[in-house]
């Protein structure tokens, strides 16, 4: 574990199993901590904006705590703010062994490079610490701002999934580009 990464106070991963991350920048500090009793208000109203619904549609009851139940959730707190959530899942079935990454981020906190901050973080952890080779994401293919992220990051584009995902209110299909970063590239 690297001098910006820490445990939690008790020396617990969480429950989730997943570590809690500090990131020191320039101009914030990041954590990237299991959601806790509290920050469920704060991460349902950035949801609901209409910039995250529009890729993530109305959240499900429960969000955050019953609605995905197969994904680590960790809540991006920046200067002490809930500012948006990042989830991973894993598959462990050795033959097809690899991660996935999602997330969303206030609004208001775009541009600042927290979001690609995040994505390195939890990518870094996926490699280093549970020991996957592959991490993929799927950005809507007309998400530019995330893609751009994510190539930040080090991910590249795989290939189209064409009418990949339903739009909101269910009306049509929007294609996703698949997004790869292996451990040694």
């Amino acid at each position: 574990m690297s001098t910006d990464e820490t445990q939690s106070e008790d020396g617990e991963w969480g429950i989730t199993g997943a570590p809690r991350l500090e990131v020191a920048g320039a101009r914030a500090l990041m954590i990237l901590r299991p959601p806790a009793e509290g920050d469920e208000a704060e991460l349902l109203r950035i949801h609901t904006t209409p910039e995250v619904m529009r890729w993530w549609g109305v959240p499900d009851e429960g969000f955050p705590w019953t609605d995905d139940t197969e994904s680590t959730r960790l809540t991006i707190e920046v200067d002490g703010a809930v500012a948006g959530l990042i989830q991973f899942s894993e598959e462990l079935e050795p033959k097809y062994r690899h991660a996935t990454i999602d997330l969303f981020l206030d609004p208001v906190l775009r541009g600042r490079g927290l979001g690609t901050e995040a994505v390195r973080r939890v990518a870094r952890y996926l490699i280093d610490e549970a020991g996957h080779h592959r991490i993929t994401i799927d950005p809507a293919t007309a998400n530019a701002a995330a893609i751009r992220s994510y190539e930040k990051v080090g991910f590249r584009p795989v290939g189209v999934m064409r009418r990949y995902e339903r739009d909101v209110g269910g009306d049509g299909w929007h294609d996703g580009l698949l997004m790869e970063l292996l451990a040694d590239e």
